[in-house]
């Protein structure tokens, strides 16, 4: 599976040691490619990286930035792409097991625990998409929504 990672410059310290550890653990990693700089733009990163993870069926986004909410909003405007904003394990394992969501945001200054991150992130890759019924029924909610087919 692969897994595209991006950030805006206030995530990019975090981003390096995640994309180290992921790689040590033997994953494919992918990093966007974007340039970083004190002047760019956290939407640009995660439409980038939602486009990358929406033409690559089956991959994983991991988004970083300072609080990992507005990676999280413009990701969620990218078609196909459903984010999960995660402090929590509990969140990253909603997210994906609940909601389907295929990409991750994490806010570099709110969870400054690099273990924490690790296990975010593990958690969210390692768990199982959307299975049940009931989270099924939603999440095809919103699909029907992207394609303009709600009610």
């Amino acid at each position: 599976m692969k897994i595209f990672i991006g950030c805006d410059h206030r995530g990019l310290e975090l981003k390096l040691k995640l994309t180290k550890y992921l790689k040590e653990n033997g994953l494919d990693i992918e990093d966007i490619g974007l340039q970083n700089s004190e002047l760019d733009d956290y939407p640009d990163f995660a439409f980038c990286l939602g486009e990358k993870v929406r033409e690559n069926t089956g991959s994983l986004g991991i988004l970083i930035c300072g609080s990992g909410v507005g990676m999280s909003i413009a990701a969620n405007k990218v078609k196909g792409i459903r984010c999960v904003r995660a402090v929590s394990v509990d969140d990253a394992f909603k997210g994906k097991n609940h909601n389907g969501c295929n990409v991750i945001a994490i806010g570099s200054e709110v969870t400054t625990d690099f273990r924490l991150v690790q296990e975010m992130v593990d958690t969210f890759i390692n768990t199982k998409s959307a299975s049940e019924e009931r989270h099924l029924k939603r999440v095809d909610s919103i699909k029907r929504y992207e394609e303009g087919l709600w009610k």
